[in-house]
């Protein structure tokens, strides 16, 4: 049944990008409602599949790297469909639908069996610190996919080339303010996580160097771009640059850490 519904989830999150593509194969208009529908569908059948793995288990499976890739797949999704819900547009799915479609097949074929098993209140407040990290992660990713289709629509533009891109992607002030927003939600939710991550450590003697220096780096990242955006004026198409520059450099980074100190990170 968790297998089923990952793999409908997988699927959902793939459909939703094949859709959101459409117009740039023949000519008809976004496909809004249905692209909302499936990835409202994939998280729906992505919820379930977690659900199934806790009930099984018994506890909330985020500890781990495979219930981690899964959990940042979901987070990913609900925040894409949110976006999408509010900025009545599609093209933001065909950046991160398959994002969240690689990390939740990648965690399925890892495994989803947790590397802790936390209780009481100590495992509230590890719980709590992944979930506020992931959703900042998620709301970075987002960022950084409406600062990369700023980046081409406003290359296409400066170009004077008024093709499918032009036509289909949302207006630059749009994807603008998609970036801006979320990059301010996303360094709101990720600080809190961070302050959970220090105390935990502090109060518990759990401390990840590797772990802790990587999720340091992320929030700086983060909080770079949105002090420049409320403090320091900075300009919509630096933003995105910065956006997609910083979220890449923080894959980077973990996928050398994983690579590098396998053993490091027990949930991440």
């Amino acid at each position: 049944m968790t297998a089923l519904a990952h793999f409908v989830a997988v699927s959902c999150y793939l459909g939703a990008t094949a859709a959101a593509a459409t117009p740039f194969a023949r000519p008809v208009p976004p496909p809004v409602r249905i692209v909302v529908f499936t990835l409202g569908a994939g998280v729906i059948a992505h919820l379930v599949a977690l659900a199934g793995v806790s009930r099984s288990l018994g506890l909330i499976p985020l500890t781990g790297l495979g219930p981690a890739l899964s959990f940042a797949g979901l987070m990913l999704g609900i925040v894409l469909l949110v976006a999408e819900l509010l900025a009545r547009e599609v093209t933001l799915t065909l950046v991160a639908a398959p994002l969240a479609a690689f990390v939740t097949s990648a965690a399925v074929i890892i495994g989803l069996t947790p590397a802790l098993d936390p209780v009481g209140a100590r495992g509230v407040w590890l719980i709590s610190h992944i979930l506020m990290s992931f959703v900042g992660i998620a709301a970075h990713a987002t960022a950084a996919a409406a600062g990369a289709m700023y980046l081409v629509e406003h290359r296409q533009l400066k170009a004077r080339q008024f093709g499918a891109v032009f036509r289909f992607f949302p207006p630059l002030e749009t994807l603008d303010r998609v970036n801006h927003i979320a990059a301010i939600a996303g360094w709101m939710v990720l600080t809190l996580g961070i302050v959970l991550a220090i105390s935990y450590s502090v109060t518990y003697q759990a401390i990840d160097v590797a772990q802790s220096v990587w999720g340091i780096g992320a929030w700086a990242c983060l909080t770079a771009i949105a002090l420049g955006r409320v403090i320091g004026g900075m300009q919509a198409k630096r933003a995105a640059t910065a956006s997609v520059a910083t979220f890449a450099l923080v894959l980077v980074a973990y996928l050398a850490l994983r690579l590098t100190l396998p053993s490091a990170g027990r949930f991440l």
